[in-house]
């Protein structure tokens, strides 16, 4: 029997390998992607695409009603979106309170519905300097929870937890993947900024790796 797994999928690049690396590893996928009332929504429009043209199994699950209490984000919040390169202090404002161990408990739920023994997700190095909720230490510490939460075990999966978009994106290309269908700007604008710190460091992944990134830009 094919292993079921969870795919947090938001419609970005690294989500959209990770679901790509499930699949190709074999494993039946069930994607869920959030609506928590970020500003780029537009990354869930490519989700479903993707997930159409693959036959993926999609879930989209409103949650924005919980934005409420995501004060101080620029992601959520009417606050400018920070330009500059994504190390930089002012790129704290883009962490959203408590984000991923909420959507990371809800995929695990959701997991335990369908007999999905894992949920992957799609942190890694790059986001260590800002988010702490994408650092190995948290993901060590929600996968010891996740497998006594419930009845049934569930192990949190990060496969580029150690490496940096531009490895990520090195893998899918070694893939054939298409990266026409993801959004990863943190404007909700019909083309990227080019400016903002996730725009910039998918700019360089795609430079490093000597192709051109197939989306628009201002």
């Amino acid at each position: 029997m094919t292993e079921k797994v969870v795919v947090i999928y938001s419609g970005g690049m690294d989500s959209f390998t990770v679901l790509n690396r499930a699949q190709k590893d074999g494993k039946q996928v069930f994607a869920l992607s959030f609506n928590y009332g970020q500003r780029h929504v537009k990354e869930l429009q490519c989700a479903s695409t993707v997930c159409n043209g693959l036959g993926i199994n999609h879930k989209v699950i409103d949650i924005s009603a919980i934005n409420q209490l995501f004060a101080g984000s620029s992601l959520t919040d009417d606050i400018d979106i920070p330009e500059g390169h994504y190390e930089a202090d002012s790129m704290k404002s883009t962490l959203v309170p408590n984000r991923n161990m909420i959507l990371l408990s809800l995929a695990v739920a959701y997991a335990v519905s369908v007999g999905a023994e894992q949920v992957y997700y799609g942190a890694h190095s790059g986001d260590h300097a800002i988010y702490p909720d994408c650092r190995p230490e948290f993901v060590e510490k929600m996968n010891d929870v996740c497998k006594i939460a419930n009845y049934e075990s569930v192990e949190i999966f990060s496969p580029y937890l150690t490496v940096n978009k531009t490895a990520i994106l090195a893998d899918g290309i070694a893939m054939g993947l298409d990266y026409s269908n993801t959004w990863t700007c943190y404007n909700g604008r019909d083309k990227a900024c080019g400016k903002c710190g996730a725009c910039q460091e998918r700019l360089e992944a795609f430079f490093e790796n000597n192709i051109t990134d197939p989306i628009p830009y201002e």
